[in-house]
């Protein structure tokens, strides 16, 4: 189990309850273990975060990013906080809002592509 500041639990919790469409959307494709069994979590702490989706089997946080995060303060923020988690072994990747909402059968595969290469056992994304 990853470290986490208990302070964030009540601030996850809000955030499962007020996701954003993408979210919602994501969320419909990898939960109840729909994606050959991997196990995802919403909101999830880590460290001193709280990161959209977490996959601990495949050691694989995704994030999806509005607008704010074009903004060059918030890009910094995302970079160190890619870093802490990086020194975790965690693999992380990003998709935009909009790339859920239009393109989420492609998003699907990346996901699948990332943890299948994380554990080799995985067995290949349908064609």
């Amino acid at each position: 189990m990853n470290p986490y500041s208990k302070s964030l639990k009540q601030n996850a919790r809000t955030l499962r309850s007020n996701m954003t469409d993408a979210e919602q959307i994501l969320w419909q494709k990898v939960r109840r273990k729909q994606m050959h069994g991997l196990q995802f979590y919403r909101q999830k702490p880590l460290l001193t975060h709280i990161v959209d989706f977490y996959c601990p089997k495949a050691k694989l946080v995704i994030e999806l990013d509005g607008g704010q995060h074009y903004e060059p303060e918030q890009q910094k923020q995302d970079r160190e906080r890619e870093k802490q988690l990086e020194k975790l072994g965690l693999h992380i990747i990003r998709f935009t809002n909009r790339e859920v909402l239009e393109e989420i059968e492609r998003v699907m595969e990346v996901i699948w592509e990332v943890c299948a290469s994380s554990n080799p056992s995985n067995p290949p994304l349908p064609t």
